[in-house]
């Protein structure tokens, strides 16, 4: 299907469903044209389709553990014309990520919630998506960084309350957090999620950038959001 008139064609097949935090994650994500883009956690491929509307030359080098998103994956990217490879296996074996500094952008959207945290999903696929029972955030910050030439950029989405955890994390793999953007359902509620780029062996240096509000006042889709969505009109 097609996700917008005239957008990427997408199937979901076995991967978690399209979420707004993947949709907001590849809009926030500074991809350049022709450069080559690590998405670990791909499931079915939404961020680096949604990337390659912006970005087509990119060259996607994606790992999935699940074989039915793998799969759909695989086939969305051909959909589309996007030039990927998609990997089936775990993150955490080095001889399946990409080569040692050869990316110039990593993204991912991973698990939030900590083993034994977090609601847990009686559909196994899913619980894994949402739970660090398969992989935990610094597996995946190792990754990144073993992927990254130094300058790239990790971008990735996360829940608000782990933020201080996190950023520890990220240094610990020697990428500093350098922008940083909390996602709010309206004016009046507290950020849940948070958006971050990180950089490859960066000098220290956060820049907040104003919140993304999903929603006004009058319940309706804030004018940032419409436009991430291909709403207007």
């Amino acid at each position: 299907m097609e996700l917008w008139p005239g957008g990427i064609e997408y199937e979901g097949g076995a991967a978690f469903p399209v979420t707004t935090d993947s949709v907001l994650l590849a809009d926030f994500a500074r991809v350049k044209a022709g450069e080559r883009v690590f998405e670990p956690c791909c499931g079915a491929g939404l961020i680096s389709l949604l990337m390659a509307q912006r970005a087509p030359s990119i060259r996607v080098c994606a790992l999935e553990i699940d074989p039915g998103a793998a799969l759909s994956a695989r086939r969305n990217f051909a959909a589309n014309g996007v030039e990927a490879e998609v990997v089936c296996g775990d993150l955490r074996d080095a001889t399946l990520l990409p080569e040692a500094n050869s990316c110039g952008l990593c993204v991912c959207n991973p698990p939030y919630f900590a083993a034994g945290r977090g609601s847990a999903s009686p559909e196994s696929r899913r619980a894994a998506a949402r739970s660090e029972g398969e992989c935990t955030f610094a597996d995946v910050a190792r990754a990144a960084a073993r992927s990254l030439r130094q300058g790239g950029r990790f971008a990735f989405v996360h829940r608000a309350e782990r933020l201080a955890e996190l950023f520890g994390e990220l240094r610990a793999a020697r990428l500093e957090p350098k922008r940083l953007r909390f996602i709010q359902h309206s004016a009046e509620k507290a950020p849940e999620l948070f958006l971050c780029e990180a950089v490859r062996l960066a000098a220290p240096g956060l820049a907040v950038a104003p919140p993304l509000v999903l929603f006004g006042p009058d319940g309706r889709e804030s004018s940032e959001a419409r436009r991430i969505y291909h709403m207007e009109g």
